[in-house]
């Protein structure tokens, strides 16, 4: 959106159509947009190729809307991480054809056309648990939202390791995977031994004391024997996503995992 936005400016511009003092005066609000409580910055898909991601956490709901509202002017789409039901209730209540996920706590707005597969293989997401799928479809809806295809593998922890060998092959097919897994966080490094990709772990809080919140599956995963795995902070699928999304675009790489 942004994008043909500027590229008609500069054709206007060109063409004799529009002064370049009128194109600097339509710019006024790049790259950044003032709002009383925050500065929308909309050059993000020129730098990063997606648009700025509104974390809801911290935020009140009207400033989360007000900062969608920016973002959707602007881009013609958002995604809001981290909204807890009064966030979802709001930005649905404002955006009726918003995507919104209760379990991954995100409310995605997609453009008015469905964004393309552009990734050049599939990211596979592998929880070790079900109590892990909040963090799991965080860094699902993330990834798709980014141009991917995503599949996912839940509940294949270590605890009963044959669930996770007879799936094998949707390991092998995958151009990135990502791990997410609590409790002892051992997952990665078998995951990171059956395949030649790139592995990203991520931590999550779920377990009993001795977990320390996610503490004990981080310091697992950063002590991994296994090659190729890197790790993320505790129950960041957001980070996750946008990590393979990179990888996974990259116009380097082969093209899958086979």
């Amino acid at each position: 959106m942004i994008e043909r936005r500027l590229a008609e400016l500069l054709r206007q511009v060109a063409s004799g159509e529009l002064s370049p003092e009128d194109a600097i005066a339509r710019l006024g609000q790049y790259p950044v947009e003032l709002l009383e409580y925050a500065q929308v910055d909309h050059l993000r898909p020129l730098s990063q190729g997606f648009p700025e991601v509104v974390l809801c956490e911290g935020k009140a709901p009207a400033e989360a809307v007000g900062i969608c509202e920016s973002l959707e002017r602007s881009s013609g789409m958002f995604l809001a991480t981290r909204a807890d039901a009064p966030m979802q209730e709001a930005l649905r209540g404002r955006f009726p054809a918003a995507e919104v996920n209760e379990r991954a706590r995100t409310v995605y707005l997609p453009p008015d056309t469905a964004p393309s597969i552009t990734g050049r293989g599939t990211i596979l997401v592998v929880t070790a648990g079900t109590s892990d799928l909040g963090v799991a479809e965080e860094a699902v809806v993330v990834a798709r939202a980014m141009g991917n295809r995503v599949e996912l593998l839940a509940d294949v922890g270590v605890a009963g390791i044959h669930r996770l060998l007879r799936r094998s092959e949707e390991l092998r097919r995958a151009a990135v995977v990502i791990v997410v897994a609590g409790m002892d966080g051992a997952l990665p490094s078998v995951v990171g031994g059956l395949v030649r990709v790139p592995v990203i772990a991520v931590p999550t809080s779920v377990g009993y004391g001795a977990s320390f919140g996610g503490i004990a599956a981080l310091l697992t995963m950063l002590n991994s024997c296994a090659s190729g795995v890197v790790v993320v902070n505790i129950d960041n699928g957001f980070g996750a996503a946008v990590a393979a999304s990179r990888i996974n675009h990259d116009p380097a790489g082969e093209g899958d995992g086979s």
